[in-house]
């Protein structure tokens, strides 16, 4: 097994996972299998119970973990499917040494940090690495390991101690480090902060083989001189990588600057075998992924999507559905000119407290060519998703709905069409007579962390739906299958009534009580999901959801459907 370790110097959040993904990438165009782990020095077991305006997405894996957003990177631009377990936290390595100890496992020893805690660390990353992640089933021959935060944290101690043991036991030519750090302008590039960075990385005892600079403009070559004597590594060793258009340069961004290459002689690939098969693959891999980021610069058309969600004022709380419509917008060869929209923006109470927020949030609304209404919990905001779902519903505009937007649709459309005044969710309107949403009856209602339905489950096309967009997007499949991450459904009870009033249910669960997605049938586009077609988004393989909402905005939804069915 090979590992390549991407850590982080000066700052946290300065593309870490995006290199790392990168990374992946150039291996795997090369024929190579890569897996990748995402480690979290939080206390937390998983992201699922943190604030998506704190932490950002709480991505979900096919097996229903809980995970950072960051594992969503490596899946998007590998095609991999990672497992719960590709996520490693500090509470899961303390809980998994816990659970040992009460057994009697450690034999009557003392147990420290050093070494029990530390071999925890490294036996978890030698396990989850040989797990197969792709279609080929097999072993990974390169493992990309991303070390959350940055180095010199005091909760990323134990982690770094292990990562310099497991280079040392895993030997020369098998491990390699990329260290990621910051370039800042301040009249000039410093690089300071990368010296500093790269001394406090070496002194925990991990000594990074490559240097890769972000910053916001184009490295000077004197700047790339100066950060290669002071740190004593070759100019080579020294990345650049500036800001670029789209995040789906960077791959492009290494791969000018000969980074496989280094790898190469850094991992000793050529001693990996490699089949022609996979050699042609990843090739074409890589024609595609360099035509349709090319491509992308020279798109014209603009499709104006007005994303209304409770998380607005961090974009990361919705990174997947951002990058879904990203996948979307390169495959229709248009510009995506992503709009976001506070929904609370969208109520009365904002109208008398501040009228200009309220004016721009409908000016949005009503200008754009789409609107989606997005995941999320609680009350807040959700009054105003429901103005923007009736404008859809009303102005034939292409609309999608996720989990809770879903959840929200079938609620306006109970108000609004099929007569039910009272209509409401047992979650936002508790006092409601008539709960059209209702909690799930096998969900634990005592505790938060890890009690939602999640993971992937499968969705039947029920019959006399043929006429359905989103089922044409699919030909003739009778089911597909989406990850979940919800602990409400539409009421059984109250199906009947709505299919009288019109509202068409055309995906239910294998049981055929679980109700899965919507679509009006005298609209351009409004589809309802109960699941999160998001997390299954890839670049070369976009959502088929996000593909029929974008393309219907576009234009261009019978011309995407036809060539889908031709595949």
């Amino acid at each position: 097994m090979k590992y390549v370790l991407v850590s982080g110097g000066v700052i946290s959040g300065v593309g870490k996972g995006i290199i790392a993904s990168s990374t992946g990438l150039l291996l795997k165009a090369s024929g190579l299998t890569v897996t990748s782990i995402k480690i979290d020095p939080y206390i937390n077991i998983d992201a699922g119970t943190m604030a998506p305006t704190e932490h950002g997405e709480v991505y979900v894996t096919d097996d229903g973990g809980e995970m950072d957003l960051d594992l969503g990177n490596y899946e998007r631009y590998l095609l991999t499917t990672l497992t719960r377990d590709h996520n490693i936290t500090t509470g899961k390595i303390y809980q998994s040494v816990i659970e040992r100890e009460r057994r009697g496992d450690y034999l009557g020893k003392t147990v420290q940090v050093v070494p029990h805690i530390t071999n925890e660390i490294q036996d978890w990353i030698e396990r989850v690495a040989k797990i197969p992640v792709d279609e080929s089933g097999a072993e990974p021959d390169v493992c990309v390991i991303e070390l959350g935060g940055t180095v010199g944290d005091i909760e990323s101690a134990p982690f770094v101690h292990a990562l310099s043991q497991l280079q040392r036991k895993a030997g020369k030519g098998n491990f390699t480090q990329i260290l990621v750090a910051y370039v800042p302008i301040v009249g000039e590039q410093k690089t300071k902060p990368t010296q500093r960075a790269v001394s406090d990385s070496r002194s925990a005892g991990i000594f990074p083989d490559l240097i890769a600079c972000r910053c916001e403009q184009p490295l000077e070559g004197a700047t790339i001189q100066k950060i290669a004597n002071m740190c004593q590594v070759e100019r080579e060793q020294v990345l650049a990588v500036h800001n670029v258009s789209t995040t789906y340069h960077v791959p492009l961004l290494l791969d000018k600057q000969k980074l496989l290459h280094t790898l190469s002689g850094l991992l000793e690939l050529s001693t990996l075998a490699k089949s022609q098969a996979r050699i042609d693959q990843g090739r074409a891999m890589w024609q595609e992924w360099v035509s349709l980021a090319t491509a992308q610069d020279r798109a014209l058309d603009i499709v104006t999507v007005a994303l209304v969600g409770k998380y607005t004022s961090l974009h990361d709380a919705y990174i997947s559905v951002s990058k879904a419509l990203e996948h979307s917008a390169m495959h229709c060869r248009k510009k995506l000119e992503l709009i976001w929209v506070d929904s609370s923006h969208l109520e009365d109470e904002t109208l008398e407290q501040s009228p200009a927020d309220f004016h721009k949030a409908w000016h949005a609304v009503c200008t754009a060519n789409a609107i989606l209404v997005p995941g999320g919990f609680g009350v807040r905001g959700t009054t105003g998703m429901m103005k923007a779902i009736a404008w859809a519903r009303k102005q034939k505009v292409p609309f999608l709905g996720i989990c809770l937007g879903f959840q929200l649709a079938v609620i306006e459309y109970s108000k609004n069409v099929a007569d039910i005044p009272d209509a409401g969710s047992e979650e936002l309107h508790p006092e409601s007579k008539d709960h059209v949403i209702i909690y799930m009856p096998e969900v634990d209602k005592t505790k938060m962390g890890g009690t939602m339905r999640l993971g992937k489950h499968p969705c039947i096309f029920q019959e006399g739906t043929e006429w359905s967009r989103i089922r044409k997007m699919y030909g003739s499949a009778p089911q597909i299958e989406e990850r979940h991450r919800h602990r409400y459904e539409v009421n059984p009870e109250m199906i009947e009534r709505l299919e009288g009033a019109g509202l068409n249910f055309i995906g239910k669960d294998s049981k055929g009580e679980r109700m899965e997605i919507i679509e009006l049938r005298d609209h351009p586009w409004f589809v309802g999901v109960q699941a999160h077609p998001e997390f299954l988004s890839r670049v070369l393989s976009p959502s088929k959801f996000f593909l029929g909402f974008f393309a219907a905005a576009a234009g261009c939804l019978e011309e995407v459907t036809q060539q889908l069915n031709k595949v």
